[in-house]
């Protein structure tokens, strides 16, 4: 039972981050001149609509330490021609994980507030405490995992975005198996205890628990 509590709560965070995570993916798209995801009611914050039964709610309570909502949909043919297809597609595509990068600064900083205004609140072993830090947790991790430069994750599109002509061949071979290199990178790190994100998540956690430290003793 506290396993199954302690993945409940965690929807929060993650259903909170994923649904902004989705959103600036829309609005970016928008602003280029897109609206195919206004249209389709998809540039909202209302999580209800970027819900993904599996990815992000079936997954998460099973306790597999990664989740995903359903993709906004983004039509570059319909970019203002100010802005190329491809530039228009890397600056959506790094939304995402930027609005990510931007929530667990935000998430740091309450935490810092927290401690210093209101301390009983975010003890260590308090719901609050839990809380802060799934916050701060997930979206980093949100962050570290798109950015990994593997199609169809945001990273994979901010690359085709910049591969030179001359590269394009070798690029389109490696999209046609990123599937399986995603599958490595999601399970090859359970089988040998080791993951592949773990050090970097881990510096930006460090830093984050920098930030809050600076807030809570400002």
């Amino acid at each position: 039972m506290p396993d199954l509590l302690a993945r409940i709560l965690l929807l929060v965070p993650l259903l909170l981050s994923l649904t902004v995570h989705e959103w600036a993916h829309a609005i970016s798209a928008y602003r280029l001149g897109d609206d195919t995801a206004e249209r389709e009611g998809r540039m909202t914050l209302n999580p209800i609509v970027h819900i993904d039964p599996i990815g992000t709610l079936l997954l998460p309570l099973l306790g597999v330490p990664f989740g995903w909502a359903k993709p906004v949909p983004v039509n570059p043919a319909r970019f203002r021609r100010s802005v190329s297809m491809r530039l228009g597609m890397v600056l959506t595509s790094a939304a995402g994980p930027g609005s990510n990068v931007l929530l667990s600064l935000l998430g740091a900083v309450v935490f810092g507030l927290l401690l210093r205004f209101a301390p009983s609140i975010v003890m260590p072993g308090t719901a609050g405490f839990a809380l802060c830090k799934d916050v701060v947790l997930v979206n980093i991790a949100l962050a570290v995992f798109n950015v990994l430069p593997i199609p169809p994750l945001d990273g994979g599109r901010i690359v085709d975005g910049f591969v030179p002509p001359r590269w394009e061949d070798a690029w389109h071979r490696y999209c046609s198996v990123s599937p399986f290199v995603l599958a490595a990178v999601l399970i090859l790190p359970g089988f040998f205890g080791i993951g592949v994100l773990s050090w970097p998540i881990g510096m930006l956690w460090q830093a984050a628990q920098q930030v809050t430290i600076a807030v809570a003793t400002l």
